[in-house]
């Protein structure tokens, strides 16, 4: 049997990275990083792996070119078993009310964060109903179902993304519709929360992700990776349409052992 396939979004960096990196040394997958940018680890990742990982460098919210680098997967290998939503970006930070969060800045931030999603689906589908079955998995956030002040775009976008999982579970029954909630990991964008964050955010809430890197607390990108690595793979049918935290129950046989 050939080596199952998989399509992952922000890949270059952070979780993407990490997922990327377990799939290919500890899952025994191919991969089709797609990164706005290379960075000099997925250089490195695919120096090492150059047989198993195929990088093609891709803004997401470019439907043409997003739409391209799927099929060009499924051309290149005649099959997509998984596909990881994992591009995001947090800005624009700031209150509702904030003068210096225009509507564009709205837009941009859901043409990562949802827009995206649809354009990717509409590509992957067709060769995720012969997967048998073919899995979905959302890099969801707390977020969704939070209210943050500060962050009213996130919590919006991570909310419609699970509305959009759950939608797909019962569009597509024989395809695993996931959202899942990887926690708060050691990334970049936990950095530019510490560090720039303050301004937009209550005292209180900004302390929350001050206090989880100064107590060493963060998910280590390597655990999750992990995790949605092989969710990708193996996420069974019961799990479609539900919205999970990487270290609940239901992920407990994926992660290691």
């Amino acid at each position: 049997m050939s080596k199952p396939v998989v399509v992952i979004t922000g890949a270059s960096k952070g979780i993407g990275l990490a997922v990327t990196r377990s799939l290919l040394e500890e899952h025994n997958a191919i991969v089709v990083a797609l990164s706005r940018t290379r960075t000099p680890e997925l250089d490195a990742l695919f120096a090492a792996n150059s047989h198993t990982l195929l990088v093609v460098e891709c803004d997401v919210t470019d439907e043409e070119a997003l739409t391209q680098a799927i099929s060009l997967a499924e051309k290149e290998y005649h099959r997509i078993d998984g596909l990881i939503l994992n591009a995001a970006t947090l800005d624009p930070l700031g209150r509702i009310d904030n003068a210096d969060n225009g509507l564009d800045g709205w837009k941009r931030h859901f043409d990562v964060n949802f827009f995206s999603l649809l354009t990717a689906l509409k590509a992957a589908l067709p060769a995720l109903r012969k997967s048998n079955p073919g899995k979905v998995i959302f890099i969801s956030s707390g977020a969704a179902t939070g209210h943050i002040p500060g962050w009213a775009a996130y919590n919006a976008s991570k909310a419609a993304m699970n509305s959009l999982s759950r939608t797909l579970a019962k569009e597509e029954p024989g395809i695993v519709s996931l959202a899942l909630a990887p926690g708060k990991v050691d990334t970049d964008m936990q950095g530019k929360l510490r560090e720039s964050g303050a301004p937009h955010m209550t005292d209180k809430d900004h302390q929350i992700f001050v206090d989880a890197y100064e107590q060493g607390t963060l998910v280590k990108p390597y655990d999750v990776g992990y995790v949605i690595a092989g969710l990708s793979l193996g996420a069974p049918l019961s799990l479609s349409g539900q919205f999970v935290r990487w270290d609940e129950e239901e992920c407990k046989d994926f992660r290691r052992r």
